[in-house]
């Protein structure tokens, strides 16, 4: 399936829906691949423009779709043929993504959260995803070497169809790097708190907000101490991205 990249801030996603992007991580797994698919926000694309290991880590990323409202909104103020539909967020994906690894009866592991957290979204899921096999461990492990062999073979002796990373960003997305050779999966995501929001520890925000790029107000207002930098000092350093992609854009109606 032919894929279309955006490249907006000085990075780039794929133009897709979640039926898309649930036939090409099909495919994936059904030709027994390897994949990292990986997701862009505002967040992320700081990120991206600050750490020069997490930048390493698109490299290696075989699909990027985008995550973030404000990613899809600046996209068509720039003439990009964009809709909702084009941002995937794992509260949107993850039921559509469950059923179809139910009706192919994949094995998902879940890597992240504190201690108890996955195993109890994975039992809720186990009852309406019966044919799926879930195993988990949590995310707050220290890094050593000898913790990361021992989670390692857990993953490995599991040989899971797809390796959900729920440490939060940048440290999955830097965890999949350092082990990408080591990883015996088909698929690897970097998924964030999304079973933390389906075992109930983490507040989901209402699906409307997203329509309208409110979501990260909830958040902030659930979360003012952990995310008030990250919504409202990050993107005053995307400045000179956003001017960049203006001029590029001048640049071009002038030469038509």
């Amino acid at each position: 399936m032919k894929v279309d990249n955006v490249s907006l801030l000085g990075v780039k996603f794929a133009k897709l829906n979640i039926w898309q992007l649930n036939r090409l991580l099909d495919d994936y797994i059904q030709n027994d691949e390897k994949a990292i698919i990986a997701n862009h926000n505002l967040h992320s694309v700081y990120l991206y423009h600050q750490v020069s290991e997490f930048r390493s880590f698109f490299d290696l990323a075989d699909l990027v779709h985008a995550d973030g409202m404000s990613l899809i909104y600046w996209g068509k103020l720039l003439g990009y043929n964009l809709d909702i539909k084009n941002r995937i967020t794992y509260l949107d994906w993850i039921n559509p993504l469950l059923e179809l690894a139910n009706k192919r009866e994949w094995k998902i592991f879940y890597l992240g959260g504190e201690k108890g957290v996955a195993r109890k979204a994975a039992l809720r899921l186990q009852d309406e995803y019966s044919n799926i096999k879930f195993r988990t461990h949590h995310g707050f492990f220290e890094t050593t070497k000898k913790n990361n062999m021992r989670i390692l073979e857990k993953i490995n002796g599991f040989k899971p169809h797809i390796l959900m990373v729920g440490m939060g960003m940048p440290r999955q997305e830097l965890w999949i790097k350092r082990n990408i050779e080591s990883i015996k999966s088909n698929i690897i995501l970097p998924s964030g708190a999304c079973f933390d929001y389906i075992a109930g520890t983490a507040k989901t925000p209402p699906r409307w907000l997203g329509k309208y790029n409110l979501e990260w107000l909830y958040r902030l207002v659930s979360e003012p101490k952990r995310l008030s930098y990250r919504y409202l000092v990050e993107p005053w350093h995307l400045i000179p991205k956003f001017i960049i992609d203006i001029q590029k854009l001048v640049f071009k109606n002038s030469e038509e």
